[in-house]
């Protein structure tokens, strides 16, 4: 990963050229960063695609800034800023948990530059915050600096355990991957200030009715068990959006990229046939 100024903020980014014409940018969820792509990226690199990976702003190495905002919708707003800047003018978006609302606000507003949709356990409508996380807003969110580093961390794992269908699969460098950037007290901060701040719905609850005019060809692609994003919203989409198809992994939890790295290689790859 290298840095790219980008409005004036730092995002930690890889972009690999490709052979095939197809340029597919990965938007990564919460509490995540593109750490998550780890096994897919590769795979897409080696068919020959273009590829971008970068972390979110207030995630993962990107920039903390404290004076920036850090929401999907403004995450949407600095993704077209990126793209114009790395020359990339049509995509093929793959987007996972809240970075599928980054996703939704910046196709519904800009169609013409993207050719695909895949949307992973995406949040959708009013599906977010989880009741876990709701609990965790109420209790700690303006608290949080009263917390000590081990109980953060072990409230940070219980949630990240639930990600999987395995726990086995979210443990040992996993998990301290996952951990990591969230492991001194400007990272703890960020966590509650950058992301758990903005675990908000009315983004993608006002853009819901713009998913029915989207004409493009959309691949939605669920864990069958997620514990955070109920496969009911997996249908949901799958009926608002006229061109989507949608499949359900079993075994798979919330980060089935964690759970099913294979399964989801082979969906994108399907996606782009």
């Amino acid at each position: 990963m290298i840095d790219v100024l980008v409005d004036g903020v730092r995002l930690a980014h890889r972009h690999t050229r490709g052979s095939t014409g197809e340029t597919l940018v990965l938007l990564h969820g919460t509490p995540s960063h593109s750490h998550i792509w780890r096994n897919v990226a590769p795979e897409l690199e080696a068919d020959g695609h273009a590829v971008l990976v970068y972390d979110l702003l207030g995630y993962g190495a990107s920039e903390r800034s404290v004076d920036r905002d850090t929401s999907v919708t403004a995450q949407a707003d600095l993704l077209a800023k990126l793209l114009a800047q790395l020359d990339i003018r049509r995509c093929t978006l793959v987007a996972h948990d809240i970075g599928g609302a980054v996703a939704q606000l910046f196709t519904t507003a800009h169609p013409d530059r993207v050719d695909r949709l895949v949307l992973i356990d995406s949040v959708s409508y009013d599906s977010w915050p989880s009741s876990t996380w709701q609990r965790i807003i109420r209790d700690h969110l303006d608290d949080h600096a009263a917390m000590s580093q081990q109980d953060f961390e072990a409230l940070l794992t219980r949630q990240l355990v639930m990600t999987v269908a395995d726990p086995a699969r979210m443990t040992g460098d996993t998990l301290k991957a996952y951990l990591r950037p969230h492991r001194t007290p400007i990272g703890r901060a960020s966590f509650f200030e950058h992301q758990v701040r903005h675990y908000d719905s009315t983004p993608t609850q006002r853009v819901a009715p713009l998913l029915r005019t989207l004409a493009t060809p959309t691949r939605i692609i669920w864990g069958a068990e997620d514990r955070w994003q109920p496969v009911d919203f997996a249908h949901r989409l799958a009926r608002d959006i006229s061109n989507a198809t949608l499949t359900t992994i079993p075994g798979a939890g919330h980060f089935p990229m964690e759970d099913a790295p294979r399964r989801i290689v082979e969906e994108i790859r399907a996606a782009l046939a």
